[in-house]
């Protein structure tokens, strides 16, 4: 197996606990790491685990789970573990892992997972629309849409995700929240290949000339993807196909490095807006 075998690689840091009396990873912490790795691969397709599995109705139970051991990793070094699906059977399906430190591998994996009742644990036949998307983020099809349209067309879901982001999560007022232009902003909403909203994002006209893109929200299971950055891509292509020559944002201090990599800049000090500290962002178009 090489690296460019996989389209998922999972970044994982060896930590002081995983060593054993040999200096090296012991043995039983690499199927630990296939598992963050698996949940990574679930994130990669877009599809939030528990809540895929009670959509379709199963859940998923390893069956087999052989390890090659090849070469040692030790403490502190930078491990990028591959996750791909080879093969589907009628309830089955084959996982590979690779875990490799640079371009060497140190061990591989074989995984056989089973979609079975929750309870019963008694198989069934693994969903075609799950086959689908597997099928098409290895063949490196996007497993996100994101589409933008009004608040009418929007509003529903978007307004779902904002609620568990900022109210229920933050903590911020439901009167502080919503307001008068959401009817008139235009809405981004990113959907997975099952339909299920996962992000989402408005823009409105500041001033003349300059659009302002705010509430923005990623579900806490879709974090740390690229689906924020769709959302975002999506309603600054929106803004220059109107005509707008910059965008402006109030950014979330912990969000500020994501907006930094979408290349906006810092404008001013710090400040707060409803109990949380931001900063005002731009970017030319």
């Amino acid at each position: 197996m090489k690296r460019q075998d996989f389209r998922f690689l999972e970044p994982l840091r060896v930590r002081w606990a995983e060593i054993d009396a040999q200096g090296i990873v012991f043995n039983g912490h690499y199927l630990t790491y296939m598992d963050t790795a698996i949940s990574g691969y679930w994130r990669a397709l877009a599809l939030p685990y528990a809540d895929t599995m009670k959509l379709l109705g199963g859940d998923l139970f390893v069956r087999r789970a052989a390890l090659d051991y090849l070469a040692s990793a030790r403490y502190d070094d930078r491990l990028d573990i591959g996750v791909r699906c080879r093969e589907f059977g009628n309830s089955s399906m084959k996982v590979d892992g690779a875990f490799f430190r640079g371009d060497q591998l140190l061990v591989q994996a074989d995984m056989i997972y089973v979609f079975a009742d929750p309870v019963a644990q008694t198989p069934q036949r693994l969903p075609d629309a799950l086959r689908d998307v597997i099928h098409g983020f290895e063949a490196g099809q996007s497993v996100v849409d994101v589409s933008v349209g009004g608040w009418k067309e929007h509003g529903e879901a978007a307004g779902t995700i904002r609620r568990e982001v900022f109210i229920e999560e933050q903590g911020i007022p439901a009167d502080m929240e919503w307001d008068a232009a959401d009817a008139s902003c235009l809405h981004a909403l990113a959907r997975n290949r099952f339909g299920v909203p996962l992000a989402t994002g408005r823009m409105l006209e500041h001033v003349p000339g300059v659009a302002k893109i705010g509430r923005m929200a990623v579900l806490r299971s879709m974090r740390g993807t690229q689906i924020g950055r769709q959302v975002l891509d999506a309603l600054m292509a929106e803004a220059r196909s109107q005509g707008y020559r910059e965008v402006l944002l109030h950014a979330q201090l912990s969000a500020e490095n994501f907006y930094l990599r979408a290349g906006f800049q810092r404008r001013g000090q710090p400040f707060e807006e409803v109990g949380i500290a931001h900063v005002e962002m731009v970017r030319a178009l």
